[in-house]
């Protein structure tokens, strides 16, 4: 199988991808704390490996994955160390810049997959004005949001992603299992009695940096991840996400 990403291909198997009218899909994600037991790329590697694995599903529809954007909307992360964060005006002029890269190069269709709930309003923001400013036609979602249905039979103790915790450390035991320090997933659990539906459907919002909210940095309980469960996770995720970039409706 030839390789869907788009750093492994060349400047005319590119072209030829535009001329066949192929679906980009653009990740983006963060470079952020993942509590002690993970490393700040959690984020770029998990988003970058459920966009290529449902790239190889997408059948019929040809499909390229662009290089994932490894910087987000962090600032809630920095008082830990080991964080890049953009602030609005950067990000959006970032992205920007991506799509219309993309667009001289004659592609029509791109689907911005998010791997980071700290960018989620933020493009929720920007598509009106990608719309506006390039003539793609754009879909834009958040990977482990769009397949929590289909991951939720194999979570232990929650009800959907959360941070550096059961399902992003399982996920990560398969992604990159060399990256998990499984001496420290003792300690790698926190805000375990929190009002989650608070936490990410404020009635009232506040500004909170992680450091006010765990001590660990960690939102969930790590002590529950499992190789198993975590192909389980890739496996709803990339199917789910294969699933819509087969879905030649969602363009229409």
């Amino acid at each position: 199988m030839a390789s869907v990403l788009w750093q492994e291909l060349t400047a005319e198997d590119l072209r030829h991808k535009a001329a066949n009218d192929a679906v980009v899909v653009l990740p983006i994600a963060s470079m952020e704390q993942h509590g002690p037991h993970l490393p700040v790329g959690v984020d770029t590697i998990l988003c970058g490996g459920v966009c290529k694995a449902a790239a190889e599903r997408a059948g019929d529809v040809e499909v390229v994955v662009a290089p994932t954007l490894w910087c987000g909307m962090a600032e809630h992360h920095m008082a830990f160390g080991g964080t890049f964060t953009f602030d609005i005006p950067t990000y959006r002029a970032v992205l920007l810049a991506f799509l219309r890269s993309i667009e001289r190069h004659g592609f029509n269709r791109v689907v911005i997959v998010n791997g980071h709930g700290g960018n989620i309003a933020a493009l929720a923001a920007f598509l009106p004005d990608f719309a506006r400013e390039t003539t793609l036609r754009i879909l834009g979602t958040t990977y482990f949001t769009l397949a929590q249905e289909a991951m939720q039979p194999f979570m232990q103790d929650q009800v959907s992603v959360l941070h550096a915790c059961e399902v992003e450390t399982s996920m990560m035991m398969v992604l990159a299992p060399q990256t998990v320090k499984h001496d420290r997933l003792p300690e790698a659990f926190g805000m375990l009695d929190a009002d989650l539906a608070a936490l990410t459907r404020p009635l009232v919002g506040r500004y909170r940096p992680f450091r006010e909210m765990t001590e660990t940095g960690v939102i969930g309980d790590a002590r529950r991840a499992t190789k198993e469960k975590g192909e389980a996770f890739l496996e709803a995720c990339a199917e789910t996400l294969a699933k819509l970039l087969r879905d030649r409706e969602a363009w229409h």
